[in-house]
């Protein structure tokens, strides 16, 4: 037999192949929405976590957020965003200002929207829902989300670099 007899019957066998056996099966939208989320949370617990206690209150510019105030204010639109997807009313919130306190208001509301997001149907990634962006489809507000604690984890990373910390190193 030549090489290319050899390699139309390799082809001709792949994709004979039931297609469980050719490909693992894709997961749901919920669950790869969901899988980057974790990667999201776990960066921005980690750079919640390099700013020393006494630091949270450190702002950069006079009109800035603080640390703290920074990192609550991912958390608080956290949980907008999510209770959006649900069409609820976020959960009553907290105003933390300490390190620790802070740092457990951020990790509870990406637990809530893990929760939230590995839950969801293809109808609710579709239907439009109330978001801190607006009226939009499921999936753009989830992008919106996304991108929305990406901005401001960058911008904490610029906070822990003026102090001299080199922040969590990027991971996905």
């Amino acid at each position: 037999m030549n090489s290319r007899t050899l390699l139309a019957g390799g082809v001709l066998f792949f994709f004979s192949l039931p297609p469980a056996l050719a490909a693992p099966a894709p997961s749901s939208a919920a669950g790869e929405y969901a899988k980057h989320l974790a990667a999201l949370s776990q960066l921005s617990v980690a750079v919640a976590k390099a700013m020393p206690p006494d630091q949270y209150g450190f702002r950069p510019h006079p009109e800035s957020m603080d640390f703290g105030q920074l990192m609550s204010h991912i958390a608080t639109t956290n949980y907008q965003f999510c209770a959006g997807l649900k069409d609820t009313q976020p959960p009553a919130l907290p105003s933390p200002t300490e390190k620790d306190a802070v740092e457990k208001f951020l990790s509870d509301s990406f637990a809530y929207c893990t929760d939230v997001i590995s839950n969801l149907t293809d109808a609710q990634l579709d239907a439009a829902h109330d978001s801190p962006d607006g009226h939009l489809p499921g999936r753009e507000v989830l992008l919106a989300m996304y991108v929305h604690v990406a901005h401001h984890r960058g911008q904490a990373e610029i906070y822990l670099r003026d102090k001299g910390i080199r922040p969590p190193s990027y991971r996905i």
